[in-house]
């Protein structure tokens, strides 16, 4: 009998070890590779990186349409690895990512801060991967080269003006001062983003929804449009708004001119009809014709003019010289210990791998729930505007997915979310922890900590810090 279970034991080993073998070989053989020439076989460090995630083969459970090993088509493995493939592939996609290494163009920021993310705590590969591809566990120079090559690209491509040398390759970056911008456009689209002649009523501009007093937002739940209607979701700031890839928390426009099209003919916000009817009641008072003539170079009241000038207008909105702005600059003295660990804690638990870029956000789309069911736990039933940036492309891999918010003046743009469920910023931080980060709960002193940090993100507009024209 002892050596019935020895022979049996001993089989087993080797058939274990065989099939270790065999998907090391495997692994190796179907990796992703570099064309001849990419750009990237000339510079060693995203060589070195590149030559990780080919190792580790993230592709397996993070890439569309990847060659999986032979025991993904056995019953129980298929079963078990179809869940794993389904929740990688909507934590992250790593097909943009080779991309950038084949073709030597720059990888996007909230790219980089999801994998920095893992990195550093540590998460990738899973253990149970690691079960049966060995050679899959990075090592500490490994990981060492993914955080350079991190670092690099944002020294290279990211890094702001004003930045301290020692902070140029953080994830969040200081506002610049100002952006490029048409002064006469400016000068129109302000005066425009006030006038309540766009709307269907008379009564309802841009500015009654995002107060300039208030943060960029008005307060509410969701908005309140024409006649009195509410909309069926939290208005975002327009403040660093220009600092977005996409507007809407669904990201239905991809510029600030698109954005700024759709409130006018929304008939739950601004509520008018057509473009035509709205370019009549601007020809009405003779100055706007001379403000368009200026702007434009010609007497051209239409939907692009407008939306354009409104645009324009839009990137002057940005906060810029916030106490963290001024602590990545090089002033120690701007944040204080607990807002320094804050800070910290902030990208230790996650959050920076969302979070991201100048603005803190706006630089890609994420799954409302990533860890646990929000919507189970917000409970109440789903609404179109639940199911996010699925409206947009009708795509299942997008729904309850929304742009992710800018925190820039976070602390003044209460309710959060983009239900609007949530009333506090310490709330907020809780909320987010449980349902968008393996963390799950933090402990009261460390919410403390975060809400301290996102506080010092309240910046300067129009010679004034913000909460100092918040009422």
């Amino acid at each position: 009998m002892k050596r019935m279970i020895l022979s049996a034991c001993v089989a087993g080993i080797v058939a274990y070890g065989g099939v270790v073998a065999y998907l090391a070989h495997f692994d190796h053989a179907t990796a992703p590779v570099l064309v001849a020439g990419a750009a990237t076989q000339g510079d060693p460090t995203a060589l070195a990186a590149f030559n990780v995630i080919r190792e580790a083969r993230c592709d397996y459970c993070h890439a569309a349409k990847t060659d999986l090993p032979f025991y993904f088509r056995l019953p129980v493995a298929r079963q078990l690895m179809t869940r794993d493939l389904d929740e990688g592939l909507r934590h992250f996609r790593i097909e943009p990512v080779i991309a950038s290494f084949r073709q030597g163009t720059v990888p996007d920021e909230e790219q980089l801060a999801r994998i920095e993310e893992v990195i550093r705590q540590n998460r990738m590969p899973p253990t149970l991967y690691l079960l049966m591809h060995w050679h899959a566990h990075l090592s500490g120079r490994q990981r060492d080269a993914m955080l350079a090559w991190i670092a690099q690209v944002r020294r290279d491509h990211y890094a702001t003006p004003g930045v301290a040398p020692r902070f140029a390759a953080e994830p969040v970056q200081p506002i610049p001062e100002t952006l490029p911008v048409d002064s006469r456009k400016v000068a129109l689209g302000q005066r425009l983003f006030f006038d309540k002649a766009l709307s269907a009523n008379g009564q309802v501009s841009c500015a009654s929804c995002h107060a300039l007093t208030h943060g960029g937002v008005d307060g509410l739940v969701t908005a309140t449009g024409v006649f009195g209607q509410k909309g069926p979701i939290n208005v975002p700031t327009v403040f660093d708004a220009a600092f977005s890839k996409s507007q809407f928390w669904n990201g239905r426009a991809a510029t600030l001119a698109d954005q700024a099209a759709g409130p006018v003919m929304n008939p739950k916000e601004m509520g008018s009809h057509d473009w035509a009817q709205v370019a009549a009641k601007l020809r009405t008072d003779p100055s706007y014709a001379v403000d368009f003539q200026a702007a434009f170079g010609r007497d051209a009241i239409d939907r692009p003019t407008i939306t354009a000038a409104i645009a324009e207008y839009e990137k002057t909105l940005i906060t810029p010289d916030s106490r963290f702005d001024q602590y990545l600059k090089g002033d120690d003295t701007a944040l204080n210990d607990r807002e320094r660990n804050g800070y910290a804690l902030f990208k230790d638990v996650g959050c920076s791998g969302c979070h991201t870029g100048v603005a803190l956000g706006g630089q890609a789309y994420e799954a409302m729930g990533l860890e646990g069911d929000y919507f189970a736990g917000r409970g109440g039933a789903l609404t179109d505007a639940d199911r996010g940036r699925f409206m947009v492309t009708h795509s299942p891999d997008d729904m309850e997915r929304f742009k992710v918010p800018n925190l820039r003046n976070i602390a003044l743009t209460a309710p959060y979310f983009h239900d609007g469920s949530v009333k506090t910023l310490d709330d907020a931080v809780r909320q987010m922890a449980r349902y968008q980060t393996p963390a799950h709960t933090l402990s009261d002193e460390d919410v403390a900590d975060i809400v301290a940090f996102l506080r010092t993100l309240t910046g300067r507009y129009d010679g004034r810090t913000l909460a100092d024209t918040t009422p």
